[in-house]
């Protein structure tokens, strides 16, 4: 595009990072209708902003991840329930079960490592940028820190989508 293409009047941004979330939504709702079992080696790290609307963790957690947060749904995990609007899942950090409400417009990224896929998402609250953060290591997580997201020279399948905004 040139310098002199006109803002788009039409949100294709937010119409794209909207049916992209749907994407998380529809592999979380699979998984909660396969009795919350992941097939083969899935296993998925989701990142979210801890601060987003909507978003309702332990104090600790938000203590601990003032920002962002990558949770590690694997082995251990319970009580995923998925709705239009998000998700909310039972894990365990420190051997204390906590329980997890994430908005689909608070996630910013979702890999699974198993079959080298991910997406990476706008964040939706306003100038938040993500601070550097230890992985959240709830507990049953074996694999460590994952790959990392939106690393696409190795040949990944990772879809980064992000729209520069004029200001």
């Amino acid at each position: 595009m040139s310098e002199n293409t006109p803002d788009s009047l039409i949100p294709y941004d937010e119409i794209v990072q909207e049916a992209l979330r749907a994407v998380v939504g529809r592999v979380l709702g699979e998984v909660q209708r396969g009795g919350s079992t992941l097939p083969g080696d899935h296993h998925f790290y989701i990142t979210f902003k801890t601060g987003a609307v909507g978003v309702d963790i332990p104090a600790h957690l938000t203590e601990r991840f003032p920002d962002e947060m990558t949770i590690v749904l694997q082995n251990k995990f319970s009580d995923l329930n998925v709705d239009d609007d998000g998700f909310q899942v039972r894990l365990s950090f420190n051997q204390i079960p906590s329980l997890l409400v994430i908005p689909f417009s608070a996630i910013t990224a979702f890999v699974d490592p198993a079959v080298d896929f991910g997406l990476q998402f706008q964040a939706t609250v306003a100038d938040m940028a993500p601070e550097p953060h230890d992985a959240a290591e709830n507990d049953g997580s074996e694999r460590g820190g994952g790959a990392p997201v939106g690393d696409t020279e190795d040949g990944s399948n990772v879809v980064t989508v992000d729209f520069g905004r004029k200001k």
